[in-house]
């Protein structure tokens, strides 16, 4: 097994424990906001999700090992670990079966590396500080990914100031169209990605900055915390050659170039140098890697040695969608999510069965006919939700290419009757920069992208539906994949699959760079069908009264404490510190082996105390237990009065008072009436139709082999009437939710006078969207909010609770309802539910009515609704 499914097998083991650490257990509050934060709005995609798991997993619980030390650790036998490494049975052979040997054959040896073709895994173990890789297909967010990790990092070191956690970070990009779209993280919102209390202190401490053409330095304060430098390698490397004259602005018009290119370097260098408890990034990390690995790696690697030197390197973070080499995996990897993932979790569009091969010879005018023809009459009329017209990439070899071959293009598109100016042209010899900018917006007039090095990498196109390729691309660097790609980005409500236009040859180039690439072949992409699909559901009655209903409400609160008066107490502990030394004597004695004898008695040697100011004291208890300085100041002074300094010995005594005095919290149970609004406006992203009316909508996600169980209002309004179908479409879970509201909408109908509506509950779970839930306690001891399946609402404000569950529940159910009747724990989380909705009847007995259906089959039997009908029909 490589070292990233092994990784993959304990982050999972400890995201079921709930991401246990004794020492910093604020982690787990970060990643399970990250992996779920309330309301709605951007989320990290479960890739992302699981890349931070695993960064953190490192972290925290492997310690943030060097790749080798990791790679030790998880694989114990050598013949696993040198599998793991790619190290061949021969070269273990040639060093005698030495590891020890083996490891400096690798790091010094340059004709053993090259026999044995371990350059890449010479870069991996060569280094002084930790570095991964997280390689991430295209489309799933790698930018944004970076972003988390340092938001995360960041907040994780202003909740444990002492800790050993990232205050500052450096992002490098590899070039000037990359740097680009690094433009997103000051975009990101990271108040989705950390907790609400969290957040703030984050979003009051970040400075972020980006490196600029004309600057001789990096505008931070040297020594400074939580700066996030946005960069790209040739604007810091230590290689002087790449400044560009308009690097070095008018300040060194009077010195030679070549020492006025040196003097930008190493001042931005000197600026970043200065920071401590940095972490560098490295996006689109690729470029360091492959076919560059002996040049641009190298250059990078000089500058990022150089800074660890300087200064203290957590770790190198890399991020690709490229994590093999010549067939070969890198070594660095430690999470790997590919195309054909991507494509099962609608990340990425669907293209199987749409990669086109044309064998053509020289005939490539008739190619680019009929990829044009064929474009137009398939997706001519496709657009995404937001009405963006679907588009067509076509990518040449040369300028020259694009001069011969775009006549063809445009008499094929008078031929089928559209303008030639929707072509837009793109490359070194037609700068378009403005029109390739806006060619992803709906107001864009281009549908047709003639592109020369151009749109492979950060071009972030969701209308992009087909990628052709004219000719022969020989392009290194994976230059086909990339290309070929640009098209599989994808959009929620899209469903539509994409399409890859190739000729045999690039089909060939195609299908190897997959395989060095991801280890996929085309065979691969076009079995990979999407499992998960995204929708909209927009809201069709906004004002739904609310339900006023008695509740069971649990505070946390101190427990009483001198009228919640911190006070503290003055140590009773020596001030004066001593040492005892003994002298002994070396000389042999009788009664005991013992060559050692004292000689003299012990002294004790009196040391002058560590001391410390109190106003230093008093900063640094109220930032480790985040209390208020002058509560803390103004005790220190009542206990030492106009003594200004104090042991450093007491300041730990303190810190055990304050915890005694802080962590003594208590739940406090009331009954309270709360009026709960079944939608929450807030939660829902607000809009104007083309009626300029008011629109409420949000993003859903469910399972393609759930697609028919949504339930949309539009087909369903003859039999629903003027009940149901509070939004569209209903999401259901399993066919029997949805025969029970077919079975109550036919009921309503014949007996409407004393029913107000009914309401299907359970998918509309999000807190910022409803208030409708009940808390129950999980196996891992917290707290949980569950919301049951359907209201059905009478006019004199009673309510009848229906949840479906299937059958093989039913026998450990009931036993929970029976042993909580008894006063003892249920068992189950089913039974938790169950428990806590039932409470909730309790309390409101003359209001509430709770009922459990147990459903065996696909629909309900006939006596499985009566209670459900003789509740509409009662008088």
């Amino acid at each position: 097994m490589h070292l990233y499914q092994i990784l993959a097998q304990k982050v999972d083991v400890w995201r079921n424990a709930g991401y246990p650490t004794e020492e910093y257990p604020v982690i787990s509050e970060i990643l399970e906001w990250a992996s779920n934060p309330n309301g709605s709005g951007f989320r990290l995609r479960r890739p992302q999700v699981k890349a931070l798991e695993t960064y953190w997993y490192l972290r925290l619980v492997e310690n943030t090992p060097h790749i080798l030390n990791l790679y030790k650790q998880t694989f114990s036998r050598p013949k696993d670990l040198l599998d793991a490494l790619g190290v061949p049975g021969e070269a273990f052979e040639e060093v005698d079966y030495d590891l020890n040997t083996l490891w400096e054959k690798i790091v010094d040896d340059d004709s053993f590396v090259k026999s044995f073709r371990l350059d890449a895994l010479r870069e991996t173990i060569s280094l002084d500080y930790p570095s991964y890789i997280l390689a991430l297909a295209m489309g799933a967010g790698k930018t944004k990914l970076i972003g988390a990790i340092f938001a995360t990092e960041f907040a994780m070191s202003l909740e444990y100031p002492d800790g050993p956690f990232v205050q500052n970070a450096l992002v490098f990009a590899p070039g000037k169209i990359i740097i680009e779209s690094l433009r997103e993280l000051a975009e990101t919102e990271y108040d989705r990605i950390l907790p609400p209390r969290l957040y703030k202190p984050f979003a009051a401490s970040i400075k972020l900055t980006f490196t600029r053409d004309g600057e001789k330095t990096i505008p931070v304060i040297p020594g400074s915390y939580f700066n996030v430098i946005v960069t790209n390698t040739e604007k810091i490397r230590i290689q002087k050659e790449k400044i560009r004259k308009g690097d070095l602005g008018p300040l060194f018009s009077n010195m030679q170039e070549d020492e006025a290119k040196q003097e930008v370097a190493n001042a931005r260098l000197q600026a970043i140098a200065s920071l401590p408890q940095l972490a560098i990034f490295s996006d689109e990390a690729h470029h360091t890697y492959g076919q560059s690995l002996n040049t641009g790696l190298k250059k990078v690697r000089i500058t990022v040695d150089y800074l660890a030197e300087q200064t203290n390197v957590i770790c190198v973070v890399n991020t690709t969608g490229t994590p093999f080499f010549r067939n070969q995996p890198l070594r660095d990897v430690v999470i790997w999510y590919g195309l054909s993932e991507g494509i099962r979790d609608n990340i990425l569009k669907e293209v199987s069965g749409n990669i086109q091969a044309f064998s053509f010879d020289d005939n490539v005018e008739a190619y680019l006919e009929h990829v044009v023809e064929d474009f137009f009459k398939d997706y001519g009329d496709i657009s995404l939700p937001d009405g963006t017209p679907a588009k067509l990439a076509i990518y040449f070899p040369q300028t020259d290419d694009v001069e011969e071959l775009r006549p063809i293009i445009e008499t094929k598109l008078l031929s089928i009757g559209l303008n030639p100016t929707l072509i837009l042209e793109h490359h070194t010899s037609n700068e378009n920069k403005d029109g390739f900018d806006r060619f992803k917006a709906r107001s864009s007039p281009h549908r047709i992208a003639l592109l020369v090095n151009r749109g492979v990498e950060g071009w972030d196109i969701p209308a992009l539906f087909a990628c052709a390729l004219a000719r022969r691309l020989r392009g290194r660097n994976n230059f086909v994949l990339q290309a070929a790609s640009r098209c599989l980005r994808q959009i929620p409500g899209n469903t539509i699959k994409a399409r890859i236009y190739l000729s045999i040859d690039n089909q060939t180039i195609l299908d190897r760079q997959l395989q060095e690439t991801y280890g996929e072949t085309i065979a691969d992409l076009n079995n990979s069908h999407t499992r998960t699909r995204t929708g909209t559901i927009f809201l069709r009655k906004v004002n739904i009264p609310p339900l006023v209903v008695k509740q069971l409400i649990r505070t946390v609160v101190k427990k009483d404490n001198a009228a919640g008066k911190l006070v503290l107490h003055e140590p009773q502990l020596d001030t004066e510190s001593f040492l005892k030394k003994t002298t002994y004597n070396i000389q042999e004695q009788e009664s005991t082996r013992s060559v050692l004898a004292q000689v003299g008695e012990e002294i004790e040697i009196y040391t002058t105390p560590d001391i410390t100011d109190i106003y230093s004291v008093a900063v640094e208890l109220a930032a480790i237990y985040r209390l208020d300085l002058w509560i803390i100041y103004d005790e220190l002074i009542r206990i030492y009065g106009d003594v200004k300094e104090i042991p450093q010995s007491h300041v730990r005594v303190f810190g055990k008072q304050i915890e005694e005095q802080t962590r003594n919290y208590e739940i406090h149970e009331e009954v309270v009436e709360n009026a709960l609004a079944l939608v929450k406006f807030e939660g829902f992203e607000q809009t104007v139709d083309e009626n300029d009316a008011e629109v409420y909508t949000a993003e859903i996600s469910y399972p393609l082999d759930r697609e028919h169980l949504l339930a949309h209002w539009e087909a369903w309004k003859e039999r629903a009437g003027a009940f149901g179908f509070h939004y569209t479409p209903y999401n259901f879970d399993s066919n029997p939710e949805m025969n029970f509201l077919e079975v109550m909408l036919g009921h309503l109908n014949l007996h409407p006078t004393n029913v107000e509506d009914v309401y299907f509950t359970g998918a509309l779970t999000d807190p910022q969207k409803t208030d409708f839930y009940v808390e129950y306690k999980g196996d891992d001891g917290k707290w949980h909010r569950y919301s049951p399946d359907f209201i059905v609402r009478r006019k004199d404000g009673t309510c009848l609770i229906v949840e479906i569950k299937d059958a093989r529940f039913e026998a450990t159910t009931i036993h929970d309802l029976e042993r909580s009747e008894n006063g003892e724990v249920p068992l189950t989380i089913e039974g938790r539910k169950a428990i806590a909705t039932r409470k909730w009847e309790e309390l409101n007995p003359d209001q509430l009515s709770y009922q459990i259906i147990f459903v065996r089959e696909d629909t309900l039997a006939y006596d499985q609704s009566l209670q459900a009908k003789a509740y509409i029909e009662k008088e």
